[in-house]
């Protein structure tokens, strides 16, 4: 399973992606507006230093077809890199269905069903992305979502990629990779924690102490 970030902080990219464990980055409106800037200067900030799938969501005001599939045209202009991320509408799959075919990557989002996900895929999306956290936070196991998701696109032979989103901690992380998702996009604290275990940092002072104790500083 790989691993994006999902942030529009660049301080926090830039730290992840030095550490070598990214190879993308997801953002959404709010996580554009926490930021305070002008989207476009964001997202090529965010490809000049990642090099791997961007994904650009329309705006959260755009609900036609027709405004998605000409913002997707203008994000896909940044760079390269970037996918569009549109929401899991009516709209939005036709909107995933013109820019799929005019070689636009799509990545949509807010999927909270199995049938969500399939309607996505048969749409032409790159990627979608099931949502745990918030399923969880309404008493359904989200990480069941996930792999029901993935034994139906390997029954079905569907190359379109599972993002598992929403990702709160890192039992998410472990249980995605078991459930088959092919990349889980996580904020960078869940990094972080993923880093530490109590056992790790004991052993590491450990080793410092024993080592002062012979060798000195």
């Amino acid at each position: 399973m790989k691993f994006f970030i999902d942030t529009a902080n660049v301080e926090d990219i830039k730290k992840a992606n030095d550490m070598g464990v990214i190879c993308g980055v997801t953002t959404n409106p709010s996580l554009i507006a926490k930021e305070g800037r002008v989207f476009e200067e964001v997202i090529a900030e965010i490809a000049s230093i990642v090099d791997g799938p961007i994904s650009g969501e329309v705006r959260a005001t755009t609900t036609d077809a027709e405004s998605m599939i000409r913002e997707g045209r203008e994000i896909a202009k940044i760079h390269k890199n970037m996918v569009v991320k549109i929401p899991m509408t009516v709209e939005g799959l036709k909107a995933v269905k013109v820019l799929s075919s005019e070689g636009i990557k799509t990545n949509v989002t807010l999927i909270f069903t199995a049938n969500q996900a399939l309607l996505a895929a048969r749409a032409g999306a790159s990627y979608v992305s099931p949502f745990l956290g918030r399923l969880d936070d309404i008493s359904t196991k989200g990480i069941d979502l996930v792999a029901e998701i993935a034994e139906m696109f390997d029954v079905a032979g569907i190359e379109t990629e599972i993002i598992a989103a929403s990702v709160r901690n890192p039992i998410h992380v472990t249980e995605c990779a078991l459930a088959g998702a092919d990349i889980a996009t996580v904020p960078y604290k869940v990094i972080e924690q993923m880093m530490h275990h109590p056992l790790t940092d004991a052993g590491i002072e450990k080793f410092k102490q024993d080592y002062l104790a012979v060798f000195g500083e």
